[in-house]
């Protein structure tokens, strides 16, 4: 499931107040990221996707909790895919 707004092959667009909640395993490389529009919405995530997410470098409020982090964008930004199951957090530019 990932209806993100596409910005490119690999670059998808995060608007600001989103939030990605990163599940992490420990016997894997590979975990989980869910993305909501805004944790305050109370809608269904906009995308699921399996892999980790490496950086966040734009403004944003990181959270850790027992199964990994959560991530609060604090400015538009865009999900990258760095590697096959890896992604990072850039400012919109």
């Amino acid at each position: 499931m990932n209806h993100l707004v596409p910005i490119d092959d690999d670059r998808w667009h995060l608007p600001n107040h989103a939030q990605v909640v990163v599940y992490e395993r420990e016997a894997s490389d590979r975990g989980l990221l869910t993305i909501y529009d805004c944790a305050a919405a109370q809608k269904p995530p906009k995308a699921q996707l399996l892999g980790t997410l490496e950086s966040t470098d734009a403004s944003a409020v990181v959270e850790s909790n027992p199964t990994g982090r959560v991530v609060n964008l604090r400015e538009e930004a865009a999900l990258e895919r760095t590697d096959d199951d890896r992604f990072g957090i850039t400012a919109s530019r």
